[in-house]
């Protein structure tokens, strides 16, 4: 029964239409030949864009898949809609709807380390290497480092809809639940039956009722909406790299 639901998905994968896009590689534009104190940027650069790449692509190619999947379910009697949940959807699904978290921590890092290079250009011999230790770069990083870059405000603001209040909520607040406590089910199956709650007096309260599932068709919404939001976050973010590019080349 797998093996024909997947080749049923496969069939219908064809014909689901492709609202997304693939981001570039190879895109930087600073000459061979540089100062070896760029050495740190160029090599960050190079596997910065290529990941952000990657991992942009990736979310792309996940809820274009989720898509088709969501096309199949719809006919399925009970049992066959079970199967392919759990054999094919659930993983795609938990991966794809914590990719945005994951995709706008990867830009601020990206932005925060490169920001911070390039601000050798600008602050010559005054520069200091005072950045934070990898596990510490948030968005007050990038902030700090890269407020000085006109393209950055763009940046970031397209970065902050990355995820944002509005996706947490439509998914139930998904990633925190999944990873620290128990999250929505993916189409079929109730969670956090009961609930805990402190009132305003601050006394405890105990809510019955349960989180129901997260349908398919819903994701897909969400995660296509997201997608763009990555996809204009990678364009302001090469506009940034522009502006650094600019700047190492006239140093």
């Amino acid at each position: 029964m797998s093996i024909e639901t997947y080749r049923q998905y496969r069939r219908i994968l064809k014909n689901t239409p492709f609202n997304g896009k693939f981001m570039e590689y190879n895109w930087g534009e600073l000459p061979e030949s540089v100062d070896a104190m760029w050495m740190p940027y160029i090599q960050m650069f190079n596997e910065f864009s290529r990941e952000l790449a990657n991992v942009v692509n990736e979310f792309t190619r996940y809820t274009h898949q989720l898509a088709a999947w969501s096309d199949l379910l719809a006919p399925l009697d009970d049992r066959k809609k079970m199967n392919a949940i759990l054999e094919f959807i659930n993983p795609v699904a938990t991966v794809a709807i914590n990719l945005p978290y994951v995709i706008r921590s990867r830009f601020i890092f990206a932005t925060a380390h490169l920001s911070h290079q390039a601000n050798r250009e600008k602050l010559g011999t005054a520069w200091k290497d005072t950045f934070p230790l990898d596990d510490e770069v948030f968005f007050d990083a990038a902030d700090a480092h890269a407020k000085g870059w006109r393209r950055y405000k763009v940046l970031k603001k397209r970065m902050e809809g990355i995820g944002a209040k509005k996706y947490q909520k439509a998914t139930n607040d998904f990633r925190n639940a999944y990873n620290h406590r128990f999250s929505p089910r993916i189409e079929v199956g109730i969670t956090q039956v009961a609930t805990r709650h402190t009132k305003p007096d601050g006394s405890i309260l105990y809510s019955f009722g349960g989180v129901s599932p997260l349908p398919l068709t819903s994701i897909v919404t969400l995660l296509e909406a997201q997608c763009q939001c990555c996809y204009q976050t990678f364009e302001a973010f090469k506009l940034l790299i522009r502006e650094h590019e600019e700047a190492i080349k006239s140093y």
